[in-house]
C-alpha cells in the first residue's frame, strides 16, 4: 500500500494527497505533519516503511468537504486519491487514482465556494511592458483574455480578484503587485503564445480567433496557454462547458484603480469586512434573489464600460421593471436554482442527485416566470425570449427520483420504472422485512423457542439469536455465527441463501444506479449550451430587477447621459451612509448638489473636520460609478458627461512591508493620478500633504491642484485643511471654492453638512478633538497655543502665493574680493606681481578671529 501511496505522491510532490482508505481519507509523513499545523488533527503512528515508523493523519470522508473548505481558505492545494478498483476481484491493494485537485481557483464543490461571488483562476504573462491576463471560472464557465501596460496591472487584479494566480517560475512573480490571491508557480514553458492560440481555437471549436476580437493578443495566448493546461490537469478532463470567450480590453471600461475599488468600498470595506451586512456599496445593491444573480451583479459593479449603450439599456429595462412591477418576477425568482453552477458542475461530471432535482424544479417553473417577467424594451425582450429550455431536458432528468438521496453512494437516486432491472433488484431488497417475519414465525414453531428472533447487521449479516435459556432446543441444522454473553446467534442454509440473494442485489442495485446517472449525465451534455443561455438569462433579470427594487425603496432616479463635459448631480447622498443612518435612526441624510461642467473642473472644498468632505466627494463618485454600471442614483436629478476613469487618493496609510511610509504611499498614489488622469477623468483628492510637514504638505498640495486644472484638466474634487489653497480660485478660472457649514456656539460646535460656496473661515480641529473625548487640559492647552499661533500668524509677513510659477534664478551681486579676482590676468603677471596681487586680495578678507 506504502508503494503505491508513494507512486501516487510522486506525481505530486507540493500538493497534499487524501489517500482513502476505508471511512478515512489519510494523509501521510510530511503531508500529515502539515495537515496537523493547519487543521489541528491528530498525528498517529503505525507500522514501519523502510525501516522508520509511518506518521500519518486522518479525516472522516463523511465531513471531508470541511477541512478542504479551511485548506482551500488557506491557500492549499489538495489532490483527492479514490479507490477505484473492485474490492472483490482486488489482489493485494485496491488500484487508487488521483480523481481530482482541489485548488483555490479550480474549487467547483457548492461547499467551497462563496454562494455569491465567483472563484476566478488567473494566469498572468510579462512581456516586456506589456502583460497578457487569462482567467477562467470553473464553476460558470466564463473564459476572459486581455492584455495590458504594466501601470494597469494592479486595476486588473483589483478587478478581477482571482483567489489562485498562475505566474511562471522564471521569476516574474516578483514584479507582480501585491495581491491576496494564492500563488501557483508553473513551468515557464508553459506560457507559450503558440501553444495557448491552440488550445483556444481546441476550447472554442473554432478554426480563428479573429470571431471573438482575440487574434491580436498574443502575451495573453501565453498567458492562455498555461491556464488551460493547469485548469485540464486539475479536473482531470477536458472543459466541456467552457465555449465561450469575452475579451476585455483597459480602453472600454471605466478605469478603477485599486485605490479607488478600496477607498469606495465597493465590495469590501477599509476594514476588510466583504461578507453580509457589510457597509459596502455591493452590499446595498444585492437583494438578488439567487446566486447567480448576485454574481452577475458583482461583475457589472466591478466591470464598468465607458460606452453608454449597455447602461442605457439597463436604464430602460429598470423603468420598465418600475412601470409594471417588479415583486411577481422577484417572487417567481426565489426558488430558482443556481443553473450556472449546476450546468458546470454537469460538464465536470460532478453534479450531485439533488442539484438536478432543483434543475428538473427550476425547468417546470419556467412558464410561470415567463408570465411574470415583463417585456416591453429590447433587453428585457431578448431574456424573456431565453427563457424557454429545450424540450428534451425535462424527459432526460424525469430519471431522477423525486427526492434523491444527497450523494450516489446511498442509492436511492433513480426513479422507478426507468429502469426495470434496478426495479428488480430493489424488489428483492424491499422485500426482506417480510421474508424475515415469516422466517422467524416457521422457526419459532419448529423449535418451540419463543423468543427466536431473526436480524440483520453490516458487520455479520443475517442472522438467528437464541437466548441462553434455550440453547438445549436448537436444532443440529443451526450453524453458529458469534457467541454473545447470553444468547447465541446462528445462520441456515436457508437463511445463507437468502443472505447472498439480498446482499447481492443491494450491490447489484447501487452499481446499475450508479451506471444509470452516468446515462442521464452523458446525455445532459449535449445541452450545456441551452443551460447556459438560460442561467444567463435568469442572472440578468435577477440583477436587474434588484436594482429595480433599489432605485423604488431608495427613491433613487434614472440618469441622463449627454455627449458634453458635465457631471450635475442635484440634492444627490451618499448611499451606503444614508442606508446606515436609517438603520440606527440617525435622521436624515444632508443631501447636497454638485455642478461641473467646461467651466468649472476643479472644486477646492475647505471645511472642519467630521463635516462631511468626504462623503460629499464620495457620493459623487459613487453616482457616477452607478450610473456607468446602468443604476438608478441617489439623487433628485442627475446629468453626466462622457468620463473614463474614477481616480481617488483619500485617507492615510502606510505600506511597511514594503517598505513605504505614509508619506510615501500617499505621493505615490498621487502620482500614479497626475500621470493618468485627462479631461475625461473624475479626481478626489482629500487631505493631500499632510503626511510632512506643514510648508512642504502646503507646497506639494497647491502644486498638484494647479497641475490637475492646468495639465490634467479633470474633475476634480480637491478637499484640504490648507486655507492657503482657497486662492487658487483667484488665479484660475475653472476653479471654484466650496465648503461644509458649521456653527460654532461656545466650545460646542454643530455640523450642517451642508456645502455652501466661498472658502471656510476656521478648521474646527480643537473643538472635535473635545468631541472625541480628549483629555479637557489638553483641550484648554491646544486652544491657548492655537490663539497664539493666530495672532503670531496676523502680525507676521504677507502670504506666500502658492500659484505663481517658479521665478527664474537670481544672479547675485559679486563680492569686493570676486571683482578684484576677476581683473587678474595670470598669464601676464610676473612672480612678484602675482605676489603683490595676493596681499592685495588678501586685503579685502576680513581680519582672522585671535
Amino acid at each position: 500500500m506504502m508503494q503505491q501511496y508513494l507512486r501516487i505522491k510522486a506525481d505530486f510532490p507540493d500538493t497534499l494527497v487524501f489517500y482513502r482508505m476505508g471511512d478515512f481519507y489519510e494523509l501521510f509523513w510530511d503531508d500529515a505533519r502539515r495537515a496537523n499545523r493547519l487543521l489541528d488533527i491528530t498525528l498517529t503512528q503505525r507500522g514501519q516503511s523502510n525501516g522508520e515508523p509511518v506518521v500519518m493523519a486522518g479525516v472522516p470522508v463523511h465531513s471531508v468537504e470541511g477541512y478542504l473548505a479551511r485548506l482551500i481558505k488557506l491557500g492549499e492545494a489538495v489532490a483527492v486519491a479514490e479507490q477505484v478498483g473492485d474490492v472483490a476481484t482486488a489482489k493485494g491493494p485496491v488500484e487508487r487514482k488521483v480523481v481530482r485537485v482541489v485548488t483555490p481557483g479550480t474549487v467547483t464543490d457548492t461547499e467551497l465556494m462563496a454562494e455569491r461571488a465567483d472563484t476566478l483562476l488567473l494566469a498572468v504573462h510579462q512581456s516586456r511592458n506589456t502583460w497578457g491576463l487569462a482567467w477562467l471560472g470553473l464553476a460558470s464557465g466564463q473564459l476572459g483574455l486581455t492584455q495590458c501596460h504594466e501601470r494597469e496591472l494592479p486595476g486588473w487584479l483589483a478587478r478581477l480578484a482571482p483567489a489562485e494566480l498562475l505566474h511562471d517560475g522564471s521569476g516574474s512573480a516578483d514584479s507582480l503587485p501585491p495581491h491576496r490571491a494564492a500563488r501557483t508557480a508553473r513551468p515557464a514553458w508553459q506560457f507559450d503564445s503558440a501553444l495557448g492560440e491552440r488550445k483556444l481555437l481546441a476550447q472554442l471549436r473554432v478554426a480563428s480567433l479573429q470571431g471573438h476580437n482575440a487574434q491580436d493578443l498574443p502575451v495573453a495566448h501565453a498567458a492562455a496557454a498555461a491556464l488551460l493546461s493547469y485548469a485540464e490537469h486539475t479536473q482531470g478532463q477536458a472543459l466541456a462547458h467552457v465555449r465561450t470567450l469575452h475579451v476585455e480590453r483597459s480602453g472600454d471600461l471605466l478605469d478603477l484603480p485599486p485605490a479607488t475599488h478600496r477607498n469606495l468600498e465597493l465590495v469590501q470595506t477599509l476594514r476588510g469586512d466583504s461578507g453580509d451586512g457589510a457597509p459596502t456599496l455591493l452590499g446595498l445593491l444585492d437583494s438578488c434573489r439567487t446566486g447567480m444573480g448576485s454574481r452577475r451583479l458583482r461583475h457589472w459593479l466591478t466591470h464598468p464600460q465607458r460606452d453608454r449603450g449597455q447602461a442605457t439599456q439597463r436604464h430602460d429595462a429598470i423603468a420598465v421593471l418600475l412601470a409594471t412591477g417588479f415583486e411577481p418576477l422577484r417572487e417567481a425568482l426565489r426558488g430558482v436554482s443556481d443553473v450556472e453552477r449546476i450546468a458546470s458542475r454537469v460538464a465536470l461530471r460532478q453534479v450531485r442527485p439533488r442539484e438536478l432535482a432543483g434543475l428538473r424544479l427550476t425547468l417546470a417553473a419556467l412558464p410561470g416566470l415567463r408570465q411574470v417577467a415583463p417585456r416591453g424594451c429590447r433587453l428585457l425582450d431578448e431574456l424573456h425570449g431565453a427563457l424557454v429550455p429545450d424540450e428534451a431536458l425535462p424527459e432526460v432528468l424525469s430519471a431522477i427520483a423525486e427526492e434523491p438521496a444527497v450523494l450516489l453512494r446511498d442509492g436511492g437516486v433513480i426513479a422507478t420504472g426507468v429502469d426495470a432491472e434496478l426495479d428488480e433488484l430493489r424488489a428483492i431488497s424491499q422485500n426482506c422485512d417480510a421474508f424475515l417475519l415469516d422466517l422467524e414465525a416457521r422457526e419459532r414453531t419448529r423449535t418451540a423457542i419463543p423468543n427466536l428472533r431473526v436480524q440483520f447487521n453490516k458487520v455479520h449479516g443475517f442472522y438467528i439469536e437464541v437466548t441462553g435459556s434455550h440453547l438445549e432446543k436448537v436444532p443440529i441444522d443451526y450453524q453458529r455465527r458469534q457467541t454473545l454473553k447470553n444468547a447465541e446467534r446462528y445462520i441456515t442454509p436457508e437463511l445463507k441463501a437468502f443472505e447472498d440473494k439480498a446482499l447481492s442485489a443491494q450491490e447489484r442495485a447501487l452499481a446499475r444506479e450508479k451506471w444509470l446517472y452516468e446515462q442521464v449525465l452523458d446525455a445532459l451534455q449535449a445541452h450545456l449550451g441551452p443551460l447556459q443561455a438560460l442561467a444567463h438569462a435568469l442572472a440578468s433579470l435577477d440583477a436587474l430587477a434588484a436594482l429595480a427594487e433599489r432605485a423604488a425603496t431608495l427613491n433613487w432616479c434614472r440618469p441622463e447621459f449627454v455627449p458634453y463635459p458635465c457631471i450635475e448631480i442635484e440634492a444627490g447622498r451618499h448611499p451606503v451612509v444614508e442606508a446606515r443612518l436609517a438603520e440606527t435612526g440617525g435622521g436624515p441624510f444632508i443631501a447636497n448638489h454638485c455642478r461641473m461642467d467646461a467651466k468649472t473642473k476643479l472644486l477646492v472644498i475647505t471645511g472642519p473636520n467630521m463635516g462631511g468632505k468626504s462623503t460629499f466627494m464620495r457620493q459623487v463618485a459613487l453616482t457616477v460609478l452607478l450610473a456607468a454600471i446602468g443604476s438608478h442614483v441617489p439623487a433628485t436629478a442627475c446629468r453626466l458627461g462622457p468620463v473614463d476613469a474614477i481616480h481617488t487618493r483619500i485617507g492615510a496609510a502606510d505600506d511597511l512591508a514594503n517598505a513605504q511610509s505614509t508619506f510615501m504611499v500617499e505621493m505615490t498614489e498621487a502620482a500614479a493620478i497626475l500621470n493618468a488622469a485627462n479631461e475625461h477623468s473624475l479626481v478626489l483628492m482629500d487631505e493631500i500633504g499632510r503626511g510632512t510637514s506643514t510648508f512642504d504638505g502646503l507646497a506639494l498640495a497647491g502644486a498638484i491642484a494647479t497641475q490637475l486644472h492646468e495639465r490634467n484638466k479633470s474633475f476634480t474634487l480637491f478637499a484640504t485643511h490648507y486655507f492657503e489653497l482657497t486662492e487658487l480660485p483667484r488665479r484660475h478660472e475653472r476653479a471654484v471654492n466650496l465648503h461644509v457649514g458649521a456653527v460654532e456656539s461656545g466650545s460646542n460646535i454643530v455640523f450642517l453638512h451642508q456645502i455652501e460656496p466661498g472658502p471656510a473661515s476656521r478648521s474646527y480641529g480643537v473643538q472635535v478633538a473635545r468631541l472625541a473625548g480628549m483629555p479637557a487640559a489638553v483641550v484648554r492647552q491646544a486652544r491657548n497655543a492655537l490663539e497664539a499661533l493666530e495672532a503670531q500668524a496676523q502680525q507676521g509677513q504677507a502670504q506666500v502665493d502658492l500659484f505663481a510659477p517658479p521665478p527664474a534664478a537670481a544672479t547675485p551681486e559679486p563680492s569686493a574680493v570676486e571683482r578684484a579676482l576677476a581683473a587678474i590676468d595670470p598669464d601676464r603677471l610676473s612672480p612678484r606681481e602675482a605676489l603683490e596681487a595676493l596681499y592685495r586680495l588678501r586685503e579685502h578678507l576680513p581680519p582672522p578671529n585671535r
